[in-house]
């Protein structure tokens, strides 16, 4: 995926998730797709930062960035929201095209994409950026409205309610 397609990614997600978070339509939506948005993005941005220096693909886009960018709020109290732009750049690229990413560098130089993806420069790229954002947005919304349901549903059977 090229940046203006990690952008758009970014910027569509983020408005989704402010959406999903605060639904109301409200100001309080549009402060919560903000919120959210600015340090979405900036995170989506970041592992392309390995074209200046490093392998590209491979020296910011694994697991062991993710990992960091996951405990960095707890460890600095901060860029809460980086990470899901991180992620979101990772799976635009494993997912959207064809070349993948190196998951597991420095330990394995490997690159692990899906037969899905379509090239950078392909004229398909920004409906394949599109189609991630709605599959990204649909797994989020099932995660906020029906995880917690069926834990609640769990617990009541557990309990014998």
């Amino acid at each position: 995926m090229n940046k203006k397609g990690h952008v758009l990614n970014a910027v569509l997600l983020s408005i989704g998730l402010g959406y999903l978070l605060e639904p109301s339509g409200s100001l309080e939506t549009f402060r919560t797709i903000v919120m959210i948005g600015v340090p979405v993005t900036l995170g989506a941005l970041f592992p392309d930062v390995d074209t200046a220096f490093g392998k590209h693909r491979k020296t910011l886009h694994n697991l062991p960035i993710l990992l960091g960018f996951l405990a960095f709020p707890y460890v600095f109290g901060n860029l809460e929201y980086v990470w899901v732009g991180v992620l979101t750049h990772y799976v635009l690229d494993v997912a959207g095209s064809k070349r993948g990413i190196a998951l597991f560098y420095p330990l394995w130089k490997k690159e692990f994409g899906l037969p899905i993806g379509v090239a950078v420069s392909s004229k398909r790229a920004d409906l394949m950026m599109v189609v991630v954002t709605v599959a990204e947005l649909l797994l989020v919304a099932l995660v906020v409205f029906r995880v917690p349901q069926w834990g609640f549903e769990l617990g009541r059977q557990g309990l014998g309610l």
